[in-house]
């Protein structure tokens, strides 16, 4: 790495140009981790809220009863959802980034694409 000019002056430059299957790819990473991170909390949520007692328990007498409430149904869906959401996720990030992009890019021929200024970090 070059080391910095000290006292350079700020850069400006514009991104011109945005690679969309590169984009679909970082968001699609991002997106899916997002979602684990969101997913399996809630799936600890509901597999709790899954074996609390329900006020539709069927009973044939003394005793407990069958909850229709399906807690072991519950259980697999919360594995189910655990899964595939953060699977759906990565997939709708990635279809998302390359038609980001893809405008992106467009829009970037008119109007000569977003401007940023680098400059050095004080010392």
């Amino acid at each position: 790495m070059i080391p910095p000019i000290p006292g350079a002056a700020p850069i400006t430059k514009r991104i011109k140009h945005i690679a969309p299957v590169q984009l679909g790819i970082v968001l699609a990473v991002l997106y899916g981790m997002l979602a684990l991170v969101f997913a399996v909390p809630m799936m600890i949520i509901f597999s709790l809220a899954s074996i609390i007692p329900s006020q539709n328990a069927i009973s044939n007498g003394p005793g407990p009863g069958i909850h229709a409430s399906g807690a072991g149904l519950a259980a697999v869906g919360g594995v189910f959802f655990v899964i595939m959401i953060p699977v759906i996720y990565a997939a709708l990030g990635f279809i998302g980034g390359i038609i980001a992009a893809a405008i992106y890019n467009v829009t970037a021929r008119f109007t000569g694409g977003i401007e940023f200024t680098l400059a050095d970090p004080p010392s």
